[in-house]
């Protein structure tokens, strides 16, 4: 039989779905897959269901329901003072997912090349490749995670059409410096390229540090596409909204893709997320310290464990070296390990690289409830302790 596309035959199932699986196999806690394991705020989940009920439950207008793109802009407003047209420059997809898929295949041509920095986001590469595009990877490392700038200077050249930036970046957790996102503008502007900026977790930023979107760099404002998602923002991850915002000139062509991708997403769920982007300034900061507070009690009691654990700015996710723990030769092993014998799932970071990556390092995810964590840090205690028993 003559060969299906080559970009997804044979492609490795999601490490997240692997570890999943794993996960309900051996009944181990699942601090693998990045969902939090509550539903988010009420109120919001109310306001979908009367609208379910109520409806209209037909066809929404394709590029969104006009409550939510007027809300997506407004928050660009009042969070990152970005002006932004609702008729023209808001797209709502069926999640964020959707949304690289649609920025990629509207400004991607075959051989062009795209800028990906890794670890990488387990869509971007085949994305990329279903689009024709070339990518051309530049690494960032554990344990700091620091952007060379001159690797990042080599990957741009004439043949460059975008640069796709995970920005908080998962799964680092690393915040993007000022001076590291001045040289990706720069080098925007210089060799003329777009960024497609993925800011998920623009709104899961911790230790008082605020994001700041690319588009609102100098000059930026007509190169650039920023999205963002209703599930990191409303813990709703199910619900599968996102959204784009960019200049009217590259938002027709992708809202052409999107019309052949999904075209459009229930409209009570974007009623619902038009309703949550409106709530006042302390739910956005509370919704942070919630996890911040997750975040340092997983790390305290990994860090009395003997895992090593790396700052984490942003997002759901700790990264921790487990040199010393005599867990496996290297970090896949490790978690097959840790949700065999443990019962606690977690995540080897080199599947986020390509060949010869950090093989030391594996990711645990905060955004579950206090005695989910308290009970993965049980399992892991007795597990170590009786490991180092046995050893001695």
């Amino acid at each position: 039989m003559k060969p299906t596309n080559p970009v997804f035959t044979g492609i490795n199932t999601t490490v997240f779905e692997t570890m999943s699986r794993l996960a309900m196999a051996h009944g181990a806690v699942n601090l693998g897959q990045g969902f939090p394991d509550v539903d988010g705020p009420a109120d919001v989940r109310q306001v979908a269901a009367k609208a379910l009920i109520d409806g209209p439950n037909q066809y929404p207008p394709m590029l969104g329901i006009p409550e939510l793109r007027q809300a997506v802009a407004d928050a660009d407003k009042r969070f990152y003072g970005l002006e932004i047209d609702p008729q023209k420059e808001v797209l709502v997809t069926s999640g964020a997912t959707e949304a690289l898929a649609d920025c990629i295949f509207a400004l991607v041509s075959p051989g062009d090349e795209v800028v990906l920095i890794e670890p990488l986001y387990d869509c971007y590469l085949p994305l990329v490749k279903q689009a024709g595009g070339v990518p051309v990877r530049v690494r960032v490392t554990p344990p700091h995670w620091d952007l060379d700038p001159d690797a990042l200077r080599a990957a741009f050249s004439e043949k460059t059409k975008a640069i796709l930036i995970n920005n908080p970046m998962n799964p680092t957790a690393k915040v993007f410096t000022e001076s590291e996102l001045q040289l990706v503008a720069d080098l925007c502007r210089e060799h003329d390229v777009y960024a497609i900026c993925d800011e998920v977790y623009e709104h899961l930023v911790f230790d008082n540090q605020k994001h700041r979107p690319l588009m609102a760099f100098e000059d930026m404002r007509e190169r650039t596409v920023r999205i963002g998602s209703a599930g990191k923002t409303f813990s709703l991850t199910g619900w599968k909204v996102g959204y784009v915002t960019g200049p009217a000139n590259l938002m027709d062509p992708i809202s052409k893709a999107h019309q052949w991708v999904t075209f459009t997403t229930p409209p009570n769920l974007q009623k619902a997320v038009a309703y949550g982007l409106s709530k006042d300034e302390s739910y956005y900061t509370g919704l942070a310290n919630e996890l911040m507070a997750k975040r340092d009690r997983m790390a305290r009691a990994l860090s009395g464990l003997g895992f090593s654990v790396l700052p984490c700015a942003a997002t759901y996710f700790l990264t921790c070296g487990i040199e010393g723990l005599n867990l496996g030769a290297n970090d896949v092993e490790a978690c097959e390990v840790l949700v065999k014998e443990a019962g606690v799932a977690a995540v080897p970071v080199s599947a986020f690289y390509g060949d010869d990556a950090p093989t030391s390092f594996i990711r645990f995810c905060f955004c579950k409830r206090d005695e989910v964590i308290d009970e993965a840090m049980s399992r892991l205690q007795g597990f170590l302790t009786a490991t180092n028993s046995e050893s001695a």
